[in-house]
């Protein structure tokens, strides 16, 4: 008796086990298999670690060669590693700091703000494109005359010496690191000292980069530097110079499309205060810039 109800409880043993390992291998075996380029970005394989999607196509669409060139030269030339010196000059910030015109962020992006839509941002970026066009052409003659302009038009002996140093620096270092077919002859057909933006749309010009980048690269630059100098002027940390610069961003904007489409009857500066601050800086007692 004792060894058949041994049997029958051994028997119901193994039916168990059967009847469990069949319910748990059913659903794994009709668990359809999917391609792991058509699953969701969010679903993870059997191993709990996420499956790789292939990209959609349009990332994976390269600039070609000509567009690589030219943001690799803009991000050269404009970087504040290029060295031109920049770093030195806070464009008469320095005298409107002292004197209480700026003391915060919102101060240095009103001032900012304004010599960018109304000053030196627009003024300059008036010079870069006509003389961009004057290179692109290879008009030696207008391009002569657009320099002299530019030259000529600064307000103070400080801005003067910002300006043409920085544009002299450039062309320097452009000819010796990144000259080109055409270069040296539209150089030294300025027949004179090149300011800065000038010199930046001439070498942009004969390096075929097209202007409106070099315009919008050019005033994100120069916007930068203000910035730079004003927060070791005030000074301000590292985050509250950013937020400047994100709100100084629609500015660069507008002031490159009235720029490029500008001529130069269009050419005049309303930012008075700034021009009396960088005539003062000459005469300030204690300097860190040289403007």
């Amino acid at each position: 008796m004792t060894t058949m109800m041994s049997i029958v409880i051994m028997a119901i043993i193994a039916m168990t086990s059967t009847a469990i390992t069949s319910t748990t291998t059913i659903p794994m075996l009709m668990t359809p298999s999917k391609p792991a380029a058509r699953l969701p970005r969010s679903r993870r394989g059997p191993t709990g670690v996420p499956e790789r999607i292939a990209p959609p196509v349009e990332d994976c669409t390269a600039i070609d060669d000509k567009e690589a060139a030219a943001l690799y030269r803009l991000m050269t030339w404009l970087s504040p590693a290029f060295p031109v010196g920049a770093f030195s000059y806070s464009g008469g910030i320095e005298w409107a700091v002292e004197a209480g015109d700026i003391g915060d962020a919102a101060s240095l992006r009103d001032w900012l703000a304004t010599m960018l839509a109304d000053g030196p941002g627009f003024c300059d970026g008036v010079f870069l494109a006509h003389a961009h066009r004057a290179a692109s052409l290879r008009d030696a003659r207008g391009l002569r005359e657009i320099a002299e302009l530019a030259a000529a038009f600064v307000p103070s002996r400080e801005r003067q010496l910002e300006t043409t140093a920085q544009g002299r620096a450039f062309v320097e270092i452009a000819r010796t690191a990144w000259n080109c077919d055409g270069l040296d002859a539209m150089v030294c057909g300025c027949d004179g000292s090149i300011v800065y933006p000038v010199a930046v749309g001439l070498v942009s010009a004969v390096h075929t980069v097209r202007l409106p980048p070099t315009m919008h690269a050019f005033l994100h630059a120069l916007a930068s530097n203000w910035i730079s100098a004003g927060a070791r002027l005030i000074p301000l940390g590292q985050t509250d110079s950013q937020r400047v610069l994100v709100l100084l961003e629609p500015v660069v904007a507008a002031t490159t499309k009235r720029a490029l489409a500008a001529s130069c009857e269009d050419l005049g500066s309303a930012t008075f205060r700034a021009d009396l601050a960088g005539m003062r800086h000459e005469t300030q007692y204690t300097r860190l810039f040289r403007s």
